[in-house]
């Protein structure tokens, strides 16, 4: 009798299990997701990752946790959801720096608006007269990668006088950087300046100043790394742990690296070719490689980012007046187009894009290209509707 009611029991709960399978909905495929970690990660490596996305995703600060007084944000994912592309109600304002001379209003709040505020405080209001942008915040996948590209193979890919004649002239944004940064043994200097590769203009030299940057600058977190309270502008003591700054970190170096989409269908390698024929990838340099790093799955590694890492003229259409670093107000990093076809999922079902979000559509944001960029819009506007759509094509499966 009791191996009988055993039995049925077993069955039972079988048939159950996978009765339950067929309702579960399906995990979305791996190449429609912008999270996740890089492949190759030992079991400790994972767990700081998880400890990172942890506090990345899941921390939201109060007032009791040190948010503010004044701030733009709450949390890190906020403002990018599944690790994508922001959305304009989660855009940054930046002020103060006209030209690389340096930004003029850092007594004043500069360079970045905290346009909220914890009760009994007011928030940030932009100076008289102070120059300003709008940023939207990027995607933060294959950070790491990026990270790795050697400052040598930055440079090899400038052009500041235009020498071979292609009309892009490239160049770093060459920046002052916080002593906490810890520049590697290889990094190039300029009359004491280092190469930036992160952020709109190119500004931020490494994912550690970018985390500590945004705790401070978006959240008014400050850390060991960072004790300015940036209401009072005086030291405090630090708000988040130098650990949990670490494992954020970490976990932004070892996001997994967008994955195209289609990418052996007939339709995309023949946008490919048309985005190399009208001379895209002069900028939106397909092929880059990471050098050596003690995290093995992100050391010497080819990878496909679709940028340069160099600031170019774009045109008066996209100057707002507003710089960082040695760039003018009218350069801009050239931004990464890997993962671009997913923006839309993080930005509400549709795009916006360039550094402000003012462009709606793909189509919209090359037609916006001035400066280094007007050859290539003017090639692509005199494509056929077919070449064009092929084209878009390719870009959406990045």
């Amino acid at each position: 009798m009791i191996a009988r009611h055993t039995f049925a029991l077993v069955v039972a709960l079988s048939f159950s299990a996978s009765s339950c399978d067929d309702f579960l909905p399906a995990a979305p495929p791996d190449d429609t997701l912008l999270d996740g970690p890089v492949e190759g990660l030992s079991e400790e490596q994972q767990r700081q990752f998880l400890l990172g996305d942890k506090a990345f995703n899941d921390e939201v600060f109060t007032v009791e946790t040190g948010l503010g007084p004044i701030f733009v944000a709450t949390s890190c994912g906020s403002c990018h959801a599944g690790d994508g592309k922001g959305h304009p109600f989660t855009t940054l304002t930046r002020f103060g720096q006209a030209d690389p001379s340096g930004n003029q209003y850092l007594d004043q709040g500069g360079p970045q608006l905290q346009h909220r505020a914890i009760p009994g405080y007011k928030p940030e209001e932009l100076p008289a007269g102070a120059t300003f942008s709008r940023l939207t915040p990027p995607s933060n996948t294959g950070l790491g990668f990026l990270e790795l590209v050697s400052d040598a193979d930055i440079l090899a890919l400038a052009d500041p006088d235009d020498n071979d004649g292609d009309g892009i002239s490239g160049t770093p944004n060459w920046i002052n950087i916080p002593p906490y940064t810890n520049p590697p043994s290889d990094a190039v200097t300029q009359n004491g300046k280092y190469i930036g590769r992160f952020g709109k203009k190119g500004a931020v030299f490494n994912l550690l100043q970018q985390t500590v940057g945004a705790y401070n600058q978006d959240i008014g977190i400050t850390s060991d790394f960072e004790r300015r309270d940036v209401y009072s502008g005086q030291d405090i003591e630090p708000e988040v742990s130098t650990q949990t700054i670490l494992d954020l970190v970490f976990y932004l170096q070892t996001l997994k690296v967008p994955i195209q989409r289609r990418s052996d269908e007939p339709e995309i390698l023949q946008g490919k070719d048309i985005f190399i024929q009208i001379s895209c990838e002069a900028c939106h340099k397909q092929t880059l490689v990471t050098g050596n790093s003690n995290v093995d799955a992100l050391s010497n590694k080819t990878f496909h980012p679709y940028t340069d890492l160099l600031v170019h003229d774009m045109g008066s259409e996209l100057d707002d007046g507003y710089t960082e670093g040695s760039a003018f107000s009218y350069e801009w990093r050239t931004p990464p187009l890997w993962g671009l076809g997913l923006a839309p999922q993080s930005q509400g079902g549709e795009y916006f894009l360039l550094h402000d979000g003012r462009a709606r559509s793909i189509s919209e944001a090359i037609m916006l290209h001035g400066g280094e960029g007007t050859g290539s819009r003017e090639k692509f506007s005199q494509l056929s509707t077919e070449d064009k759509s092929l084209l878009i094509k390719f870009l959406e499966s990045l």
